[in-house]
């Protein structure tokens, strides 16, 4: 059985359909690089892999343009540096829903708007709920019907995740993270969540099983035991200890978790970063979500996720942050994921 030493260590690291693909996943499109493919050849190549979701960062009318029939679900950001301004001005909320839903609804099939990624806790978190409360506002405003408006956050909003089933947010989160799940739950909204095994992994490799943190362990011996549910892999243990400290904000109970972002590096130098590991993680991923069986927490409950990253981006901070795609800026793959995959992962 794994100590608690690990987790608490990487609590403080994690700074985390339609046609034949599998329902329940995305991928995320970042565009931090200056050598990606137009975006009508991206939108194409998510298609052609039967990939069903898109999460874009932020909005850019190219790409919104490219979307366009395409049926794919998407998920539309804000840019952080945005969030006070569509918190303190409506008028700014709503000529930013002007601009970037209401020429494109008709043809797009937007499903959130994500007021900001991983800004809480820190300096932009008091900004969130009312941007998101003006975003809503202008959606409605607009006439835009069935968009949900969330934020993504990482798991950095955890003081406590060990065992799952004492997952806490943490002090300097849980002013912030309380009110904006209770609106969520008010409104059938998901919090998007960005969990990432492998900040976990690399952090302590000598103590975190390898094959537990890329779903790999699934057909051996409970890794972690809490009380009377098993673990047999981290992103279960991740997810369900986030349902856990939601669980303790009063009127957040019901609300659900997207996983807005996962992945895994296939190089950049870091501990286990190879392109081995990251096709091992990304298509168990595939297969575990594909699934439909849930988390021990909540079994038969299926969860939503989104892989990161479409793409290798080379602006990002040298290392593995440049090393998250499934796909080289030229379209050709880094390691092969099967979308079509269903079933228990392996």
């Amino acid at each position: 059985m794994m100590s608690a030493l690990w987790i608490a260590a990487a609590c403080s690291l994690l700074l985390l359909s339609s046609s034949s693909g599998v329902e329940g996943i995305g991928v995320n499109y970042g565009m931090i690089a200056n050598n990606l493919p137009s975006p009508d050849k991206v939108i194409a190549l998510y298609k052609s892999r039967n990939i069903t979701d898109v999460r874009l960062f932020h909005p850019d009318t190219a790409v919104l343009a490219a979307l366009q029939g395409s049926g794919l679900g998407v998920v539309l950001g804000t840019l952080n540096e945005d969030l006070s301004r569509l918190a303190s001005d409506a008028s700014f909320a709503a000529s930013w829903v002007q601009s970037y839903v209401q020429p494109f609804v008709a043809a797009v099939r937007f499903r959130y708007v994500a007021a900001g990624n991983e800004v809480i806790p820190g300096d932009l978190a008091a900004y969130v709920l009312p941007a998101m409360r003006n975003l809503e506002s202008a959606l409605r405003a607009a006439g835009v019907a069935g968009v949900q408006v969330t934020t993504a956050v990482s798991t950095s909003v955890l003081g406590s995740s060990y065992p799952p089933s004492q997952g806490a947010f943490s002090e300097a989160a849980v002013a912030t993270v309380g009110p904006i799940a209770s609106f969520l739950a008010s409104r059938s909204a998901p919090l998007l969540v960005n969990v990432y095994p492998y900040f976990a992994y690399s952090a302590d490799p000598s103590s975190v099983p390898l094959d537990y943190a890329l779903l790999q362990s699934e057909s051996a011996a409970a890794v972690v035991t809490d009380g009377g549910v098993a673990y047999t892999n981290m992103f279960d243990a991740i997810v369900d200890a986030v349902y856990a400290a939601l669980g303790r904000v009063q009127g957040a109970e019901g609300t659900e978790v997207v996983v807005s972002e996962t992945g895994w590096p296939s190089g950049g130098a870091g501990a286990g970063a190879t392109v081995g590991n990251a096709a091992a993680y990304v298509n168990n991923v595939v297969r575990h979500v594909g699934s439909g069986r849930g988390t021990p927490r909540r079994p038969g409950k299926a969860v939503e996720a989104f892989i990161f990253a479409m793409f290798n981006e080379n602006q990002k901070p040298e290392g593995v942050e440049q090393h998250f795609g499934m796909f080289q800026p030229d379209m050709t793959e880094v390691y092969h994921v099967d979308f079509t995959a269903a079933g228990s992962s392996s």
